[in-house]
């Protein structure tokens, strides 16, 4: 049997072994795979592992030896399902591989914003310590996060995990979700509705999935309804957000800050107005890239691949069986 990986870089730079991937056939591995080069590169392999390679309806078609596609991630919005599902091809995917490292993210997001670690030891580095008459110096204010409010828009899996680390801070907690789970509820943690989330709360971070009725949750009219000085975060998707509005409200001082992992186009466009906004922290997209939770998402699309191959696909995106 012929296996194809199209893409590979991201998810595994060199820490871990793809070895096992032998034990089920003839593997071919590629760091990137262009558009035009689809089609040659997948041949007739029949089994097809990819992250970021677009793949279509087309492609397919010129591959007739393909019987499964894993997607190495949980988006799989890079292959055309419903062309692969008229082709009889089934897609799996990976739904959860990362949920506390992605947690763990947002909280560094809003500990830098808070305590200004990365700066001051930049500021230590160039001599500043030193130099100066006292025996400490800030430039920055820290910020204590007990008896704060933080709303979660989004209390989900990941959610879950900002929700359980602010309140060992001592946050009281907001939730904003379309499904409720009433054991999460305690005296510091608390459903409520949008509006309400948006106006009592400190820090508000984003842990929902893109859909249409929440893509640009964050906009002019959100954010005039929340605190003077809210800290916003994100490390969920860059559409929840209207960049244009965040900047203004940043440079207002409207939003205090904002701690984001992803934006609305990646890689970043070198003109994107929150590149020159105050207090704005960006990280390029990297929630999911602790070494743990890659090889979760290599180990658990190997095991999508044997459940195929045992007859039973599991994680299956596109109904085909």
């Amino acid at each position: 049997m012929k296996i194809v990986i199209l893409d590979h870089p991201r998810e595994n730079p060199g820490e871990i072994d793809w070895s096992a991937f032998s034990d089920y056939g003839e593997v071919t591995k590629y760091e990137r795979t262009l558009p035009e080069e689809v089609a040659e590169r997948i041949g007739d392999a029949e089994i097809v592992f990819l992250n970021k390679t677009v793949v279509t309806k087309k492609e397919l078609e010129k591959c007739p030896n393909v019987k499964f596609i894993s997607v190495i991630a949980t988006g799989y919005n890079t292959v055309d399902v419903v062309g692969a599902k008229e082709l009889g091809i089934p897609v799996s995917n990976v739904p959860s591989y990362g949920t506390e490292a992605i947690g763990q993210h947002a909280i560094a997001l809003l500990l830098e914003i808070t305590n200004h670690v990365g700066y001051h030891d930049q500021e230590v580095r160039k001599g500043r310590r030193n130099n100066a008459n006292d025996w400490c110096f800030w430039d920055y204010s820290s910020i204590e996060l007990e008896n704060k409010t933080i709303g979660i828009v989004g209390l989900g899996r990941i959610g879950q995990i900002t929700s359980k680390v602010a309140q060992a801070f001592g946050m009281k907690v907001l939730a904003y979700d379309s499904y409720k789970n009433d054991a999460l509820e305690n005296e510091n943690c608390k459903y409520t509705d949008l509006d309400t989330l948006l106006a009592n709360s400190d820090v508000i971070a984003l842990h929902c999935p893109l859909f249409p009725e929440t893509e640009n949750i964050i906009n002019k009219d959100t954010i005039a309804k929340m605190k003077d000085g809210v800290i916003i975060i994100n490390n969920s998707r860059g559409a929840l957000i209207v960049e244009e509005d965040l900047a203004e409200a940043l440079n207002s001082g409207k939003v205090y800050a904002a701690g984001l992992d992803a934006v609305r186009d990646e890689p970043i466009s070198m003109d994107n107005p929150l590149l020159s906004a105050k207090n704005c922290y960006i990280t390029p997209h990297i929630s999911w890239a602790a070494v743990e939770c890659r090889q979760r998402l290599i180990d658990y699309s190997l095991d999508n691949l044997k459940a195929y191959l045992d007859g039973n696909p599991t994680n299956i995106v596109n109904g085909v069986n």
